[in-house]
């Protein structure tokens, strides 16, 4: 317990008496220390919550002058004035003046007989505060020791439950994504929109800073959980008092320890997810009830779906798999963002595949996900390509139109999205050749897989080079226009354009263009040779 200013008061040894009739709140003053002085402005050698002890030696007898001791010495934050009395000393009894002096400005005023030396009361000050630490220190220890048992036991809540009973300050542990993982006390009736910007600030951090914060009248504080890489956030609601504030880096590590055993923990789901994942996608022409049953098995309903596709080694100024000093290392931190990426992708069909330069990361997501949101979380800085949405059976095709935006992502810095309506202005104004084909086998690439790709392809090309004539098209190529017609149609339904969208007319025109080859896709300044038909 903290030293008040009542409990010297109260001990006989000390013979302490107040000059006036103090009141209470000023008797339940914490005294900090001990000090002596007899300079006639000692306030500036004050810290605060001193007992400033003096002899009077030079202590003015003026009222004014009085008044003007007083208020320098509660100024420098003394919590109490002593003067010592006796026989050779300057006052046998406090002077009234000083009397005055201190009950007007709030301070109280002790005096100390004749037969207690200072030194006396500095020691039973100094004593009582000891005292405190040590206490201080044992309520730390018997904290830790019950939060180190709780450790054992089943899960987050023995330990927040601990904490929570210890140290009456409310706590709860939220996962990456700001999920309610488990709850330990008051905590889960502190409004989660209070604490939900705190907890996403330091999520976006990482495990680089903790922050804090008071909202309706409650302090809030939010420190990171993990090892290495971010595994969830611990959420205090209260103020600690200085015993509790010392274990927080103890229950921060063990629950760091408890998320990570839960990460190792759940490592075969997510190879059996993965597995998942790759038997969906062996099938080239899977039956449609197939795949929504693998995906309805893990949680994934959404009729529509798309394919994502994560360079693991960083953005265009990262370093490259090939300059990696240790390859199984890089294959470890691919494997941690999968994980990473697994948790926040509803259904967490996720799988790490060699690629080049190095290891890629695939994931189908459903349609509705804010992909970019979280891509911007767990993968930053990665080049990565999300494919269109598209049926379950066919999201093989998204995944591979993904693929073919990697090129495009490591050029412009940012996930490139199929059917950006500015991706073919990036591409004319990068000119760069590769980056072109990579784009052409984006757009184009639904129609290789195909069993009559090269045929729809070859149609295609000569209805927007005849500027969408039907029958100019049905001459060049030698067919019916109902055949040009319903190769078209089938055409579009696998690459979900439209003809008479101008912007997905345009992309058709560029990605064929390019396939042609040469400098007629392109002219020397990289724009288009020619316009296409409907721009």
């Amino acid at each position: 317990m903290p030293l008040h200013l009542s409990d010297l008061l109260a001990r006989p040894d000390l013979g302490l008496s107040a000059s006036y009739d103090v009141p209470p709140r000023l008797l339940a003053r914490t005294i900090e220390a001990a000090t002596v002085s007899d300079l006639p402005a000692p306030g500036k050698w004050l810290q605060g919550g001193e007992l400033l002890m003096t002899i009077g030696l030079l202590l003015p007898e003026e009222p004014a002058a009085c008044r003007a001791y007083v208020r320098d010495v509660a100024e420098g934050g003394a919590a109490c004035l002593a003067l010592g009395l006796g026989q050779g000393l300057p006052y046998q009894e406090a002077p009234e003046p000083l009397v005055t002096a201190a009950e007007e400005a709030g301070l109280p005023l002790l005096t100390v007989p004749d037969e207690v030396p200072f030194i006396a009361v500095t020691k039973a000050v100094f004593d009582a505060r000891a005292e405190e630490q040590r206490a201080l220190l044992q309520r730390a220890f018997a904290t830790q020791r019950r939060l180190t048992a709780a450790a054992t036991g089943d899960g987050l809540r023995p330990m927040l439950a601990e904490w929570t009973a210890a140290t009456g300050v409310g706590a709860a542990v939220f996962d990456p994504l700001g999920r309610l993982l488990s709850a330990g006390g008051p905590a889960h009736r502190t409004p989660l929109a209070q604490a939900q910007d705190l907890i996403e600030r330091v999520a976006a951090r990482g495990l680089r800073g903790s922050a804090s914060s008071t909202a309706a009248g409650q302090q809030l504080e939010v420190q990171p959980l993990g090892a290495r890489r971010l595994r969830g956030l611990l959420l205090l609601t209260g103020r600690p008092d200085d015993a509790a504030r010392s274990v927080v880096p103890g229950l921060v590590s063990l629950l760091s320890l408890e998320l990570e055993r839960r990460h190792l923990r759940d490592e075969p789901e997510r190879r059996r997810r993965s597995a998942l994942l790759s038997e969906l996608l062996a099938d080239e022409d899977p039956a449609a009830g197939r795949a929504r049953d693998i995906l309805r098995s893990v949680g994934l309903t959404a009729e529509r779906v798309r394919g994502v596709v994560v360079a693991a080694g960083g953005g265009a100024g990262g370093r490259t798999a090939s300059a990696a000093p240790d390859a199984g290392a890089a294959d470890g931190a691919a494997q941690e963002m999968a994980a990473d990426l697994a948790l926040a992708m509803p259904g967490g069909l996720v799988r790490v595949v060699d690629g080049a330069p190095g290891a890629v990361i695939e994931a189908v997501v459903g349609e509705d996900l804010d992909i970019r949101d979280v891509l911007a979380r767990f993968a930053p800085r990665c080049p990565a390509g999300i494919g269109p949405a598209t049926a379950p059976e066919a999201v093989r095709v998204s995944l591979r139109q993904a693929t073919g935006l990697l090129a495009v992502s490591r050029s412009s810095g940012e996930p490139t999205e199929a059917r950006q309506s500015q991706a073919s202005r990036l591409l004319l104004d990068l000119g760069d050749r590769r980056t072109l084909h990579g784009y052409a086998d984006t757009v184009l690439g639904p129609l290789d897989l195909a069993d009559n790709g090269e045929e729809l392809i070859a149609t295609l090309t000569a209805w927007l080079e005849t500027g969408g004539a039907w029958d100019a098209t049905s001459r060049r190529l030698g067919v019916h226009r109902h055949t040009v017609r319903n190769r078209l149609d089938k055409a579009m339904d696998l690459t979900g354009r439209r003809l008479d969208d101008p912007d997905d007319r345009f992309d058709l025109w560029l990605a064929t263009r390019i396939r042609r080859g040469g400098a007629s896709a392109t002219g020397a300044d990289g724009r288009p040779a020619a316009p296409p038909p409907g721009r």
